[in-house]
């Protein structure tokens, strides 16, 4: 399969002729294929359900019948099997069965890094992080490398190994949703990769409304240009999911950084650039007050706890956001400073509502923001977030299956999941229910005990289809370890031969990440309106432009971080020694895993 018949994503207007033309041959090669079809055999899982619904409904000791990826019922094991489903046999799960997890923040292409320990100060906005000298050599720098490295054939041999780990990452916490990795091409094109977990930027599915994570530039310059594209037809069912207000507005001032990047969107006396479609990620910076503007707009937030805390100390004001109505998510942000995944900020919510907060959320409330409000936000409640009948089969099944279900899930362990199932196909599990479930596949072991993943998918991305878990874990402990040889052969420097043929030949499309907190791509994820003029925005045009030291100077060889907590001994230390992380949740945390 060539580049062109792929999946492309051209976001960004050119006059280039060179772009114009990938792009129009790149939209005639476009296939209306679901990446989820909706195909399988019927399956019929037996254990406690928790079924999401709007009556909140906990079947004790029921039966969930899947067809062809969708929920047929949810009955009490004592009624009779619905149509067509008397010979299929009962598959005794053991546990407890939720909707899967849906991620609405997560910087996939980062979640190869290890945890930033500790996080050397205390930040006030997104603004100063990327300047540290730390950043750079950590962070920045390494995922340079490895986005744009090339092996002696030309070909970007690390991002296919990327998404493999990262995506096995999240099936191992629960996470059957998340936000897509996108590759930028020299052509101009950006595309998505097709994966195993869902991307709610890319489905091709008419009941999955395909989120926006990234908006023109032209667009998130101007108020009125932003409210202009909020408001159009053709996105009516779509969510636009931006980053906004990332950083601290100390309660006696209200004219930080983070919160004038709210107040730009104000367009007029009660008017603002905002609506039910869209939704605030971090919103970090704002006061109660502002999130009553959020909820008379209808638009929702993003909480990412655990990230917000290790970076600057506080986390958004989910207590007026809740008192307010505003409907919130959660997303686990990036590795480098977050959660390895959404079960493990599932847990920091928990905490934080507990300990730091006065008439906080329930345990069922913090579950709801990882299903039914996150499919929601998305509007994709018809289709997910609960387990019902006509509901995509999107399944996670935990061990236990006493006591408060809720609170179950938030205690779980990661070595105590026992099944991830997506549109009705088991992804990762316990070998006894990945073998009844017919889903035979690669053994690999999670905090010391025996899984299974079955990754084989029809309309894969032929890249990863070849690439085993095995392999791409190995492939990326050794680029994090020669790191600063890969760096020194990227900047050395093409032959005079080299040179004199590329003259002669058209330049082939090259791929690499598209990193949208390192580089300008022409897209962005959060509005950049202007502020105290047009240098006073925040992202990758505000990184130092003073001249750099080469990479290969300043890299050194790091640790692939580890797919699970469980499999991570000093992780929960890293923790404990963050400077900026309050009390109960360093302490606190550990207990729950």
């Amino acid at each position: 399969m060539t580049d062109a018949q792929r999946r492309w994503y051209p976001l960004a207007d050119s006059t280039s002729a060179r772009r114009a033309v990938t792009q129009k041959t790149a939209k005639k090669a476009r296939k209306p294929e679901l990446i989820d079809p909706l195909t399988g055999p019927k399956f019929a899982l037996a254990g406690r359900v928790v079924t999401m619904d709007d009556a909140l409904t906990v079947k004790t000791d029921s039966v969930l019948f899947i067809d062809q990826g969708v929920i047929v019922a949810v009955q009490d094991r004592a009624q009779p099997a619905p149509a067509g489903f008397d010979h299929v046999p009962v598959v005794e799960t053991g546990g407890t069965l939720f909707p899967g997890l849906i991620e609405l923040h997560n910087h996939l292409s980062y979640n190869a890094l290890p945890l930033w320990s500790p996080v050397p100060k205390r930040f006030q906005h997104r603004g100063q992080w990327p300047d540290h000298s730390d950043y750079r050599k950590l962070i920045s720098g390494p995922m340079s490398v490895i986005g744009k490295y090339r092996d002696a054939q030309g070909k970007p041999s690390l991002l296919a190994p990327l998404v493999r780990y990262v995506e096995c990452k999240c099936l191992l916490g629960g996470v059957t949703t998340s936000q897509g990795i996108m590759l930028s091409s020299n052509a101009g094109v950006q595309r998505f990769y097709r994966g195993i977990v869902r991307n709610v930027e890319q489905t091709e599915d008419p009941d999955l409304f395909e989120a926006q994570g990234r908006i023109p530039d032209i667009e998130a310059k101007d108020a009125r240009a932003f409210l202009a594209r909020l408001k159009k037809e053709k996105d009516r069912n779509r969510c636009f999911l931006l980053h906004l207000s990332e950083g601290l507005t100390p309660s006696d001032e209200d004219n930080s950084v983070a919160r004038r990047h709210f107040l730009a969107l104000q367009v007029a006396p009660n008017q603002w650039a905002l609506n039910e479609r869209f939704a605030a990620i971090h919103a970090a910076g704002l006061l109660p007050q502002d999130f009553d503007v959020l909820a008379q707009h209808g638009a929702a937030m993003v909480w990412s706890p655990l990230s917000n805390l290790l970076l600057y100390g506080a986390t958004a004001r989910v207590d007026a956001a809740k008192q307010a109505g505003v409907r919130i998510g959660l997303g686990s942000d990036w590795s480098p400073s977050g959660s390895k995944n959404l079960l493990g900020e599932l847990k920091v919510a928990w905490l934080y509502s507990q300990h730091m907060l006065t008439g906080g959320f329930s345990a069922r409330d913090v579950v709801a923001m990882a299903t039914r409000g996150a499919a929601a936000i998305l509007k994709w409640q018809k289709a997910l977030g609960t387990l019902e009948p006509g509901k995509r089969a999107d399944v996670i099944v935990i061990e236990r299956n006493g006591g408060d279900p809720y609170e179950a899930l938030i205690q779980t362990k990661e070595t105590s999941i026992r099944l991830v199932m997506i549109n009705g196909v088991a992804r990762y599990g316990i070998p006894e229910l990945m073998s009844a479930l017919g889903a035979n596949g690669q053994a690999l072991r999670v905090g010391g005990e025996t899984r299974q993943l079955f990754l084989e998918q029809v309309t894969a991305d032929p890249d990863v289809a070849n690439v085993s878990l095995s392999k791409a874990r190995s492939a990326l402990r050794k680029a994090f370890h020669d790191l600063p040889k890969l760096a020194r052969e990227l900047e050395k420097p093409k032959s005079q031969k080299a040179r004199r043929a590329a003259l002669d030949a058209p330049e082939p499309v090259v791929w690499s990440l598209a990193l949208d907190e390192i580089q300008y791509t022409g897209v962005d994820q959060r509005p950049r309106l202007p502020l105290n003029g047009p240098r006073d925005f925040t992202g990758p045009r505000l990184v130092t432009t003073r001249a750099a030291a080469p990479l290969s100077t300043i890299l050194q060889s790091i640790a692939l971080d580890p797919l699970t907590v469980a499999d991570d001994p000093s992780f929960l230390t890293a923790i404990a020694n963050q400077p900026n992380v309050p009390d109960p949740i360093r302490a606190g945390l550990a207990q729950l895993y």
